[in-house]
């Protein structure tokens, strides 16, 4: 009786297989589209607040980094994008305090500390209605790369996190794995990102007029205007006012918070690069203690 009730057991779970089986709904991959891409600005596009700063933070709690040093970090990203003092002279300036103090840090603890404090700070600062047009596009078989100031090991981190294809980030020469202390090329800022989108359409056989960039900054009306589909995504002012005037599509995620108060600090590329020195102080420090 036993075997039978087995046999009965048996012979209903492979009914049951072959019926669940053939009411499965396949999901059939989107043809790679080549030619077309989606690029994407971070702060404040892609994430809430500045992603240098909130990796600044991640260090604090670490102990490599004073609440101190945080806060005026803080402070003059805010200045620097409340006064739009963004000139080619404030820029060098910055540049030349930060490579002063990067130079030493090991290319491997950045990137691994960039892990850990994404997990820890960032993660739940991505915008979901960005997030979600990105997978848009990826649905539709078409790469997606971040381009943003911010260290481009910092953002292949947010970029792998993301499940997105790549980034376009600042690059900073290292030798045998640690940072020299000089850049590789300038900051990839304003009409850098530009340049840098262009030249990646040159190597990826993109036909630009075909694609598609997000962000919430005016400074990147170069990259905007580079590509065939431009959209402000929790534009300041002065994009909002650019993007009515050209019909380009505005999606704001910030549920009414004005612009300049959405997160403090708000990054720009002076402030990105801020974060950047506040990094290099921190992880001096550091290995100057061990």
């Amino acid at each position: 009786m036993r075997r039978l009730l087995r046999r009965h057991r048996a012979a209903e779970a492979e009914i049951a297989g072959e019926v669940a089986a053939a009411a499965a709904v396949a999901t059939v991959p989107a043809e790679p589209d080549l030619q077309a891409a989606a690029f994407f600005d971070v702060d404040n596009t892609m994430m809430r607040g500045a992603s240098i700063y909130h990796f600044a933070r991640g260090l604090a709690t670490r102990g490599m980094f004073t609440t101190s040093d945080l806060l005026k970090f803080a402070v003059g990203q805010a200045v620097f994008r409340l006064r739009g003092n963004e000139n080619p002279e404030h820029i060098a300036v910055a540049r030349e305090t930060a490579l002063a103090f990067v130079a030493g840090s090991k290319v491997d603890d950045v990137v691994r500390l960039g892990e850990e404090i994404y997990d820890e700070e960032m993660s739940d600062r991505i915008w979901a209605g960005t997030r979600a047009l990105a997978q848009s596009h990826l649905d539709a078989g078409q790469r997606v790369w971040l381009v943003t100031a911010t260290p481009v090991e910092l953002a292949r981190v947010i970029a792998q996190r993301l499940g997105l294809t790549g980034a376009l980030g600042t690059v900073a020469e290292s030798q045998n794995g640690v940072y020299t202390g000089r850049l590789v090329g300038d900051l990839l800022h304003g009409p850098a990102k530009a340049e840098a989108v262009r030249a990646l359409a040159r190597r990826e056989g993109l036909d630009l007029t075909r694609c598609t960039a997000y962000s919430d900054s005016a400074n990147d009306l170069p990259m905007l205007s580079l590509v065939g589909r431009a959209v402000a995504i929790n534009p300041d002012s002065e994009l909002r006012e650019h993007a009515k005037k050209h019909s380009w599509p505005i999606r704001d995620f910030r549920t009414g918070r004005k612009a300049t108060l959405t997160a403090l600090p708000i990054a720009a590329g002076v402030g990105a690069l801020a974060g950047g020195i506040a990094a290099g102080i921190a992880l001096r420090r550091h290995y100057r203690s061990s």
